[in-house]
């Protein structure tokens, strides 16, 4: 099973993304900023990060660039609110592989991941 790294600093979001990967992904960390993503993606090297933008200590677009630049071929998913249209922009010029808008159901979610990271 693909192994994910999910970063927000919503436990509710966190929770609900839990809920709808675990069955056929493994969850190896769960993070609430931008620097936990990177440390824990360099420990883990999971196959995918699901990474919100808006976090505190270092937001999601410098922890995706962190990522990209030690690994080229890392696979980000954004996770963005409705009207951040501006910072999806800079997310895809960070190295953003997909991306989703909150609220999101299960569908959306499992059609990004299957358009990143092939099963």
């Amino acid at each position: 099973m693909p192994e994910v790294l999910i970063a927000d600093d919503s436990e509710f979001m966190r929770n609900l993304l839990r809920e709808i990967l675990e069955e056929d992904h493994t969850i190896v960390g769960e993070v609430e900023n931008g620097v936990e993503a990177v440390e824990v993606y360099k420990e883990q090297t999971p196959d995918l990060v699901m990474m919100d933008i808006v976090m505190p200590i270092r937001d999601g677009i410098e922890a995706t660039d962190d990522i990209k630049s030690s690994n080229p071929d890392a696979n980000v998913i954004m996770c963005t609110s409705v009207g951040q249209e501006e910072k999806m922009k800079e997310a895809v010029r960070a190295g953003a592989d997909g991306y989703i808008t909150k609220p999101f159901q299960k569908p959306s979610v499992i059609e990004a991941i299957e358009d990143v990271v092939p099963s």
